[in-house]
């Protein structure tokens, strides 16, 4: 079975810890570089938690950003 919307945040938090990679290396911003890094990964946990949610009601909210 295919997940687009699983692959593409994987794909997303890649690109994001590339990211933080050259924005502390090259530029030495640290405090930007981990809260981009905190919040650009945080993306796939919040797929994982809404996927096993109790009922497609619980999954719908889970998948909301408020």
């Amino acid at each position: 079975m295919e997940y687009p919307l699983r692959n593409k945040s994987y794909a997303f938090a890649l690109r994001i810890i590339k990211l933080h990679q050259y924005l502390s290396s090259e530029n030495k911003e640290y405090v930007l570089s981990k809260q981009i890094l905190r919040s650009g990964t945080a993306i796939g946990a919040l797929i994982s938690e809404a996927k096993f949610g109790q009922s497609k009601a619980d999954f719908i909210s889970k998948m909301n950003i408020h």
